[in-house]
């Protein structure tokens, strides 16, 4: 707040900065603010806004095919839209199709700049430089790579595995260099895929020159890039052949998927690397917006429009469409080829639109799209349209607007995102609160949550263990007096609670609105130095019941994190299965593996062990996001094993998830009712 100028001591005067305000309008807002001693306060007052001139970009007056609908069910509420119109691009939408912010520096052209919204504000680049806006409208020049050879940055800036990855032109190779800067703008990774394919191919017998050429010429054409936390590799999309998917680390080519009628197929160097598509499926032609669903199928959007550049071009579809693929990949040194990829869900909308360069489509939840037809009638159309459609987890349309477009300047890419939850200052993704119901009891039947603190910083946590206030009308019995033990890494106990009023920190508790309902449960806060802890949750006495041990992170600001969460307890049937809540927050995506073990505790000298675990993660709306029971039968089962998060036993269970914010719930049960002692575990990765 001092360093924007909102305060300036020994002012006691505090400004604070209002974005998304309707213009033209008299906008209400209501501010609620707390004091330490957990009271607030509410006021409200109006602002009235000026008129927006939006240039003839037509944002604030699109053609609404479908208005937004009363469903509650649609998982986003604002649009970030990529374009190049005016001098204020890119711009914030509602998806009431109001126009509620645009960026200060503003992209002269779609085809010669790129953006993202990312951790609460918009990047974007021009000519050779990246900039951060924030959503005051504050712009600050992170970094020139002129010096690097970079002349322009193309269409997408997407999250990469630490920062951001940027797609390059660059003197030398045009639209084919892939860069990952950190949030500083510093240059973390460089990969040249005109390098890395030219290496593949002379390795293999071809001649590069045959395939790859210098700027000007339009080879390759990148447009999106996406990390794969799963497998630690990027996933590129080249307009003119293929997405091709290389190890993040040494940039080696790991499997290629596109139209095999293009010129890229009769390099055997570079078919060898294909995957089959699956009976059924079609391969991605021109495609672009590559992501990672939440089922973790391979999400893009696939224009249907051949090669520009290469011959022969390929397929030339009359349509486009959204597609997705589940990819079930194979080591080719053991089965002959990298795997096969299955087309699992489309929408083609009766193959009535063509749109075919640009265009987008994202997941903001499990089976909430936002779709971007990014120029719809093509190169004849007169006018060409960008419409924004919106679909909810059920399939309906929730909104449907179309705006006029020059090329496709308007709306080239869209991204859901959550302008509710933007955060002042910024806060980046992290698995930041946990939460465990389970029955807990005297003895080996205590609850025991742990979790590791990492990084450079001490961490402030709050603990809490509830179980009178547990008011569920379906729980027959509930702890009555819970007691809890912090422990260090060495079982050295650090705090013990029995009743919260009790804690030196009490105050605080009530100030973070973490005071608990009943005043025999327990609670504490807590800073933390970087390692590992446990709670150990029973009841006083052979108090035994179902509780629930929760931990809050009360310092997501510092350079530590809640990296790795656990819980061990009694797993029974009903409602006395195991119940591991936890929240990845505020603005970004986090990529965790949730484990349920059993068997192995046996043989770590656990009597009663649960002997078959099974696992299902839901959201917040009780969806289940992804179900496994053996470890080795989920999709990404290597993955887990090179992360060496693989279970000993092949009975117990384990999932990668690529996670958006929000709040999620790991259940663990026995196959067949079975019940014993088991353990669910969380790791962000």
């Amino acid at each position: 707040m001092v360093s924007r100028g909102y305060f300036v001591p020994p002012s006691t005067d505090i400004f604070l900065p209002i974005y998304g305000l309707y213009d033209g309008f008299t906008n209400t807002v209501t501010l609620t603010y707390r004091f330490l001693d957990g009271s607030s306060r509410s006021d409200s007052t109006t602002i009235t806004t000026d008129t927006f001139d939006d240039q003839d970009c037509g944002y604030k007056n699109p053609t609404v095919l479908q208005a937004r609908t009363d469903s509650t069910g649609l998982s986003y509420d604002y649009i970030f839209v990529r374009s190049g119109c005016g001098d204020f691009s890119p711009v914030i939408l509602d998806t009431d199709g109001a126009l509620r912010w645009v960026s200060t520096l503003g992209i002269p052209n779609a085809l010669t700049a790129s953006s993202i919204f990312f951790n609460g504000a918009a990047y974007e680049t021009s000519g050779s430089t990246l900039h951060r806006v924030d959503l005051d409208g504050t712009t600050t020049t992170l970094g020139d790579y002129s010096g690097d050879g970079v002349v322009n940055f193309h269409h997408n800036i997407d999250p990469g595995k630490t920062g951001l990855l940027l797609e390059a032109d660059t003197s030398e190779f045009y639209e084919s260099v892939i860069m990952e800067v950190d949030l500083s703008g510093a240059v973390l990774k460089t990969w040249n895929l005109a390098d890395i394919i030219s290496a593949a191919m002379t390795a293999g017998g071809d001649d590069p020159s045959q395939f790859v050429y210098p700027a000007p010429l339009d080879w390759f054409h990148n447009n999106a890039v996406t990390y794969n936390r799963a497998d630690d590799s990027l996933i590129v999309s080249s307009r003119e052949s293929f997405l091709i998917c290389l190890d993040y680390s040494t940039g080696a080519i790991k499997w290629i998927m596109g139209d095999t009628t293009k010129k890229w197929y009769e390099f055997p160097s570079l078919a060898k690397f294909a995957l089959t598509m699956a009976s059924g499926s079609l391969p991605p032609i021109g495609q672009h917006s590559t992501s990672i669903a939440f089922d973790q199928d391979l999400l893009l959007f696939d224009d249907g429009f051949f090669s520009s550049f290469q011959n022969p071009p390929g397929e030339n579809r009359t349509y486009s469409s959204p597609r997705k693929y589940q990819l079930n990949l194979t080591d080719p040194s053991v089965f002959g080829n990298p795997g096969t990829a299955t087309e699992v869900w489309n929408y083609e909308q009766n193959q009535t639109i063509t749109s075919p360069i640009c265009s987008s489509i994202y997941e903001d939840a499990p089976l909430n799209y936002l779709i971007d037809y990014a120029f719809v009638g093509g190169f004849t159309a007169t006018p060409p349209y960008a419409q924004l459609l919106g679909l909810d987890a059920t399939g309906n349309t929730v909104f449907y607007y179309q705006y006029a477009t020059n090329f496709c300047d308007t709306a080239y890419n869209s991204l859901p995102i959550h302008l509710e939850n933007s955060k002042f200052p910024v806060i980046p993704a992290r698995a930041l609160n946990i939460s465990t119901r389970g029955n807990i009891g005297p003895g080996d039947d205590a609850l025991i949550g742990g979790f590791i603190v990492s990084g450079t910083e001490s961490k402030k946590v709050a603990l809490r263990v509830l179980g009178p206030s547990l008011n569920i009308s379906y729980l027959t019995k509930t702890l009555h007096d819970p007691v809890f033990t912090l422990r260090d890494s060495d079982g050295n106990a650090i705090a013990t609670n029995d009743s919260w009023q009790d804690d030196p920190r009490a105050d605080e508790l009530i100030a973070n609105g973490l005071d608990p309902q009943n005043p025999v449960e327990a609670a504490t806060i807590q800073t933390l130095d970087p390692g590992a802890y446990t709670v150990v949750a029973t009841g006083k006495g052979l108090d035994a019941g179902v509780g629930l041990l929760e931990a809050y992170d009360l310092s997501p600001e510092t350079n530590a994190t809640l990296a790795n969460i656990s819980t061990r307890g009694n797993i029974g049937t009903g409602d006395y299965v195991l119940i591991s809540g936890f929240i990845v927050g505020d603005v970004e995506s986090a990529t965790v593996i949730v484990r349920s073990i059993g068997p192995s505790l046996a043989a770590s000298g656990v009597s009663g062990a649960l002997a078959d675990p099974t696992l299902t993660v839901y959201d917040a709306n009780g969806a289940a996001l992804a179900t496994n029971d053996n470890w080795e039968d989920a999709v990404y089962a290597s993955e887990v094993s090179n992360d060496g998060l693989a279970p000993t036993d092949p009975l117990e269970s384990a999932l990668i998830l690529h996670l958006q914010a929000g709040v999620y719930t790991a259940i663990v049960s026995g196959v067949d009712g079975g019940t014993g002692l088991g353990l669910v575990e969380v790791y962000d990765l």
